[in-house]
């Protein structure tokens, strides 16, 4: 049996029901008319740029959840994301599927990952976003006790498929409420990151990211909703947490 799957008995029916109060957050319970903006796979040199541009003209704030691939080759582009206001959180060393991996080495990656990311920063780093969202109970468990706490989401921005800008923005808008978690992207993470490439090599899709982000910041404000950080929002809101695992 692969070491992965030696999952204690029980273990899966235990973390579902203390999930809803320690699982993953996938949501923000909040009086404000503020949905947490999220950003995966960067930094990039053309798409984090043009992202910090669309946030800056619309006073918002967003979550970058960095790639260490990423960071180690353009450092200055994290300094940048912190300079100007907003939450840095982790998506891992790579973007390896951490359910393809055994509990132990989950934890030990998760924990140096985060511990270098903070020395870069110089700051804390509490939330971590699983590469495809995918998790386990025992790979739930190995970020908890790597110190992280797993992050989810619920609209997402389709800014991953070759579709139009319309497209994207009016899949922005499916669930968007106050306290949903957005799922966008500043960069395409690659076979170089450790993503997948089952049927061939990766093909980034052709998408203009500060374009994109501006229109469904504008899409939201005509709702009357705002975009904040994971953090800027729990300063007046509280976690919503569920138990969602998948391979």
């Amino acid at each position: 049996m692969p070491l992965r799957d030696r999952v204690p008995r029980g273990l899966k029916d235990t973390v579902r029901r203390a999930a809803g109060v320690v699982g993953s957050v996938e949501a923000v319970r909040t009086q404000r008319p503020e949905l947490v903006l999220t950003f995966d796979d960067g930094p990039d040199p053309v798409g984090t740029p043009a992202v910090l541009e669309a946030l800056a003209a619309h006073d918002a704030t967003a979550t970058f959840f960095v790639l260490l691939t990423r960071v180690r080759r353009h450092p200055e582009l994290l300094a940048r994301v912190r300079a100007a206001g907003h939450e840095v959180a982790l998506h891992g060393v790579d973007h390896a599927r951490l359910t393809h991996l055994p509990p132990a080495e989950v934890r030990a990656r998760t924990a140096a990952a985060k511990a270098e990311l903070e020395a870069l920063t110089g700051e804390a780093v509490r939330w971590f976003r699983p590469p495809y969202g995918a998790q386990t109970p025992a790979t739930w468990l190995a970020v908890r006790r790597a110190g992280m706490v797993p992050v989810l989401w619920g609209p997402t921005t389709w800014d991953w498929r070759d579709v139009t800008q319309e497209e994207r923005v009016a899949k922005a808008r499916q669930g968007a409420r106050a306290g949903a978690v957005v799922l966008a992207h500043d960069a395409f993470a690659d076979e170089s990151d450790g993503a997948e490439a089952p049927d061939g090599p990766l093909r980034a899709p052709s998408v203009d990211r500060g374009d994109l982000v501006d229109r469904v910041l504008t899409a939201y404000a005509a709702e009357g909703l705002r975009a904040r950080s994971l953090g800027d929002a729990l300063a007046s809101g509280a976690p919503v947490r569920a138990a969602r695992f998948r391979r």
